[in-house]
């Protein structure tokens, strides 16, 4: 396995929180917190690169709201000046990671999303009915308060195998523990959509390497897997339960798995696939 060393200095550069505020203020202009920072731009970019080279950058509070999608989530989200670190931090060691994914984690990358997701539902379902001629079947999956129940060690760790450079394992630190302790993360921030996708990570080369399914896809903690036989995905949903579990330290929801006849379609990715 490839390691990484020496990234420190990469992220808390000029040019790439320059890169950094452009990503962070993207669609968000008039917002109170980036009018504020670009009032004086280049003074709080300066100030950003000294506190993260001499490691004395601390997060502010979250600012938390309440939002209603139809489902309520509790949303919180940085200060803008967090947002560019994250964006930063994200220039730099997101590469790393993301050359990993495999192919059918759809969330957050880059050409896909929720519709290349269902569009992929719809391809395999075809396969595995012969173009909807046998019969096939689907079990939909969701990871249970997903988001609140990540791991901070056990993501570390995950982080801290592909790098060795403790000021980045420390920036990561400094993020992950504002205002969560020992597990969770914010929804609202940009680092948490990346590193969902890195602790789950470990669940899809669990299913496709270890126990080898074929037809199988991610859209965050929401994720999908087909085939012909009923009994097979039985056993692969038990031994899901018992990796995430063992391993994630995080379990799936009850009432919200379930396996289907494909004939039937399920909800997946914010669609219905009937």
């Amino acid at each position: 396995m490839k390691t990484y060393n020496n990234l420190y200095q990469q992220i808390y550069s000029m040019g790439n929180l320059t890169i950094a505020w452009r990503k962070a203020r993207k669609d968000k202009t008039g917002r109170e917190d980036v009018v504020e920072f670009e009032e004086d731009l280049i003074r709080n970019l300066l100030n950003l690169h000294y506190e993260l080279k001499n490691q004395t950058y601390k997060p502010r509070e979250l600012r938390t709201f309440i939002l209603q999608d139809p489902k309520t989530r509790v949303i919180s989200i940085s200060d803008f000046r967090d947002r560019v670190v994250h964006h930063a931090l994200i220039n730099v060691a997101g590469g790393i990671f993301e050359r990993q994914f495999i192919f059918d984690s759809c969330a957050g990358q880059k050409g896909k999303g929720a519709l290349f997701a269902v569009e992929r539902f719809d391809k395999f379902s075809r396969k595995v009915t012969n173009n909807f001629t046998t019969c096939g079947f689907c079990l939909k999956a969701d990871v249970k308060h997903y988001f609140q129940n990540i791991n901070h060690e056990k993501l570390m760790r995950i982080i801290g195998r592909r790098i060795k450079d403790e000021k980045v394992i420390w920036l990561f630190w400094q993020i992950l523990k504002n205002g969560f302790e020992g597990k969770g993360m914010p929804l609202g921030n940009y680092t948490s959509q990346f590193l969902a996708n890195v602790y789950l990570n470990e669940l899809d080369y669990f299913v496709k390497h270890e126990l080898g399914v074929k037809f199988y896809i991610r859209y965050v903690d929401d994720f999908v897997l087909l085939h012909s036989s009923r009994k097979n995905i039985f056993e692969w949903m038990e031994a899901i339960e018992v990796f995430l579990i063992d391993n994630l330290r995080i379990e799936l929801h009850k009432d919200k798995t379930h396996i289907v006849p494909l004939t039937r379609g399920t909800d997946f990715a914010g669609f219905s696939t009937c």
